[in-house]
C-alpha cells in the first residue's frame, strides 16, 4: 500500500489513520498481534522511524499496547465499572461477565506505618498483616492490590488460600465481620517498580490508584487496601445527584 506524499497529514499519521480505521471497524479484533515493524516497513513502504512513531501515537492513544519480547497488541476494550456500592473485585468481575482470579505475591506481619496506623485507628508502629495480590480479569492482570488487616484478623485471613477465597467474603462469611461502609479516595498516578511489575507494565505507566478503608458496625477499620488499577484497561463511572434536586 503507497501512500500519499502529498497528504497533509505526515507519513506515520496517514499509516496511524490506516490501522486505527481496522480496529474501529472490527478488521484487526482487540488482542489480536499487529504487523511487525519489517511486515509494516514493507507494506506501506516508509522508513522503520516512521512506523515507530506511528505505534508510538497509537499507544499514546491507548490503541494499542506494547508486550516485550512479544509485539505489539490492540489493546482490549476498557472494563467500565461504576461506582456506586461497596462491592470486591470479584463480585465486580462477575456483574461484568468477567472471569475474576487472583495470585498472591507476599503475605506477611509489618509495623504499621503513620499512614496505615491511621487509616486502621492504630498506633504507628503496631503490627498489622499485608497481603499483596494480583487481581486478573479473565487471565489478564488488572489490578496490584496491597491490603492491611489488624494483625488478629490478618492471620486468620493468611492462613485460607487466598488465590480463590475473597478476602471480602471471608471477613463476612467466615469471620462474622460484616462490612457496612467504605472511604474511596481515588487518584491518577504513574506506576512504581512495584505495580509495574506485578501488572505487566512500564515503570512509569498512568494507573488509578484507589485507596479504599472498609469499615465494619461501629465504624470500627478493619480492611485498608491500596488498589492500582491499569489505566489503559478500566474507567469508572458513578450517578451523582445534584443538590437539592428533589425539592425542586
Amino acid at each position: 500500500m503507497r501512500l500519499d506524499p502529498s497528504d497533509h497529514l505526515p507519513l506515520y499519521a496517514q499509516i496511524e489513520a490506516v490501522i486505527a480505521a481496522g480496529i474501529a471497524d472490527g478488521t484487526t479484533a482487540p488482542g489480536s498481534r499487529l504487523p511487525s515493524e519489517e511486515e509494516l516497513i514493507e507494506r506501506f513502504a516508509v522508513s522503520r522511524t516512521t512506523v515507530r512513531a506511528t505505534i508510538q501515537s497509537l499507544v499514546r492513544r491507548g490503541l494499542v499496547e506494547i508486550r516485550r519480547g512479544k509485539g505489539t497488541f490492540v489493546a482490549e476494550r476498557k472494563i467500565t465499572q461504576e461506582l456506586t456500592e461497596l462491592t470486591g473485585f470479584v463480585e465486580d468481575m462477575e456483574a461484568l461477565g468477567r472471569r475474576a482470579s487472583a495470585r498472591v505475591l507476599d503475605q506477611r506481619i509489618v509495623p504499621a506505618d503513620a499512614e496505615v496506623a491511621a487509616r486502621l485507628d492504630l498506633a504507628p508502629g503496631t503490627p498489622v498483616v499485608r497481603i499483596r495480590r494480583v487481581r486478573l480479569a479473565d487471565g489478564m492482570p488488572l489490578s496490584f492490590d496491597e491490603t492491611y488487616l489488624p494483625q488478629a484478623l490478618g492471620e486468620k485471613i493468611m492462613a485460607e488460600d487466598l488465590a480463590t477465597d475473597p478476602i471480602f467474603s471471608l471477613l463476612e462469611r467466615k469471620y462474622e465481620t460484616p462490612l457496612v461502609e467504605a472511604l474511596y479516595q481515588l487518584e491518577a498516578v504513574l506506576a512504581d517498580e512495584a505495580a509495574a511489575e506485578a501488572l505487566g507494565i512500564g515503570a512509569g505507566s498512568p494507573i488509578f490508584l484507589i485507596e479504599r478503608t472498609s469499615y465494619t458496625e461501629g465504624h470500627r477499620p478493619v480492611d485498608y487496601e491500596k488498589l492500582h488499577y491499569r489505566g489503559d484497561q478500566i474507567r469508572f463511572v458513578t450517578r451523582l445527584a445534584r443538590r437539592g434536586a428533589a425539592g425542586r
